[in-house]
């Protein structure tokens, strides 16, 4: 069964010895299914859709990256009641959702194939450093499964399904942790779950524009059915069940937002109507736990429940902002930032973090540091990865992010924050559609 989940459980880490390289602290997605049995997001969709009124909606562009930065914490401490705080994966899609609905003004055909070209290349980025790096390490076809397994590599190329990877990699004693390509491997079932939306959508609109509450709440019964083990499906046919009915509902519920048929229903309605939607999720999840607990990633139907009830509030009552307000101003750099590079962030961020702990483990061969604030450092060493993942990040964003723009047909960008331009003439202030960088065109 497959959503974006992680291992199954968070175990107590050993105590290290001083000098002593770290283990990876914290658990990542894997794109299989654990036996016997959701990201994990935020991620991101890298798509364009011109915003209404000719700018960004700069309160998407907020829950956007406030997604991003709770997968990025979610995935380093695994804290399980982030998933009910704020359900990042079932946002990522509601929002992508509705910005397809927007651009399936235009052709279908074409809106398909400028979706697919802001897709793959930045993923083929990824794939051309981390695909050769597990052949060296030690990758080996399968004999067993033959011109099959060749068949599922290329899903590093059009992630169709879920693309092979080793388990264990390397030596104990190696650079990188030996989970390291599993762990890398993890957001990839956000790319294979986009893409299937995407070449579904046409479709899913057409029946929404027909029958809109049914086509939204057919997700939901089909989670209830394949989701819980009722009935199950095996394979990558099932994977890509699974993850249509848990974020399904979510994806079109964007649709609603994008047609403005969500501002049509009373809000008393509506809100009343996700609050019970989410106390049911809370319900199932409470007699459905797993061995991490309130983990709603493990759970599909408490996930696919709670997370479109907190969907349809967030866009029930979301302002139309074309800068953001008060005291968010100051965010506007980051944010911007963020979302112009979104799905380099979420590809890159679980190799950034193994990339943190070498560095980090540098401190033991500083004299005075390791032999006397040793036991700090080991306290500390999921602090220091969160700090230390943010300008790894912006390393990668100025190494690789550029692609995102290449693959938009764009000018390419280092750091694109929206930042007015030091020039002689005037330029447009922070947070207005100008300096965004031509938001109507740019990749969300």
């Amino acid at each position: 069964m497959t959503h974006p989940s992680y291992p199954s459980a968070y175990p107590q880490q050993p105590q290290q010895r001083p000098g002593e390289p770290h283990a990876v602290p914290f658990p990542v997605r894997s794109p299989y299914p654990p036996a016997g049995q959701g990201p994990y997001p935020p991620a991101t969709e890298p798509v364009d859709a011109p915003a209404k009124a000719g700018g960004r909606d700069r309160y998407l562009d907020l829950l956007r990256a406030v997604a991003l930065v709770r997968v990025v914490v979610f995935h380093l401490f695994g804290w399980a009641w982030l998933t009910i705080l704020f359900p990042s994966m079932g946002v990522m899609f509601a929002l992508a959702g509705s910005l397809m609905a927007r651009s399936l003004a235009r052709p279908a055909w074409s809106v398909l194939r400028g979706r697919l070209r802001r897709l793959l290349p930045p993923m083929w980025a990824f794939a051309a450093l981390v695909v050769p790096m597990m052949f060296v390490m030690g990758l080996k076809p399968v004999r067993d499964e033959g011109i099959w397994w060749f068949l599922k590599l290329g899903c590093y190329i059009l992630p169709v399904g879920s693309p092979p990877f080793p388990w264990e990699s390397g030596s104990e004693s190696g650079f990188l942790e030996q989970s390291w390509a599993e762990q890398a491997a993890g957001p990839l079932w956000y790319i294979r779950a986009y893409l299937w939306f995407v070449l579904a959508s046409p479709l899913l609109l057409k029946a929404f524009r027909r029958l809109p509450w049914a086509t939204m709440l057919a997700p939901i019964g089909l989670t209830a059915v394949i989701g819980t083990g009722l009935v199950t499906v095996d394979g990558a046919t099932g994977e890509a069940l699974v993850d249509f009915g848990t974020f399904g509902a979510c994806w079109i519920l964007g649709f609603a937002h994008n047609d403005g048929l969500l501002k049509k229903v009373p809000r008393y309605i509506s809100v009343s109507s996700a609050a019970i939607i989410m106390a049911f999720g809370l319900w199932w999840a409470s007699g459905h736990l797993t061995e991490e607990g309130w983990n709603l990633d493990e759970i599909p139907l408490a996930q696919a429940t709670w997370s479109l009830g907190f969907c349809a509030i967030l866009l029930q009552y979301a302002p139309s902002w074309k800068q953001l307000p008060g005291r968010l101003a100051d965010w506007d750099s980051p944010i911007t930032l963020a979302n112009n590079r979104a799905v380099t962030i979420y590809l890159w961020h679980n190799l950034l973090f193994m990339a943190t702990m070498p560095i980090i483990d540098q401190l033991w061969n500083i004299p005075w540091v390791g032999d006397h604030l040793g036991t700090y450092i080991d306290a500390s060493y999921n602090v220091l990865m969160l700090i230390l993942i943010w300008p790894l990040t912006g390393v990668m964003i100025v190494a690789v992010g550029w692609v995102e723009d290449v693959a938009a047909k764009r000018r390419p960008r280092l750091w694109p924050n929206g930042e007015p331009k030091r020039t002689g003439k005037r330029t447009a202030g922070r947070g207005t559609p100008e300096a965004a960088g031509s938001p109507g065109r740019r990749g969300r």
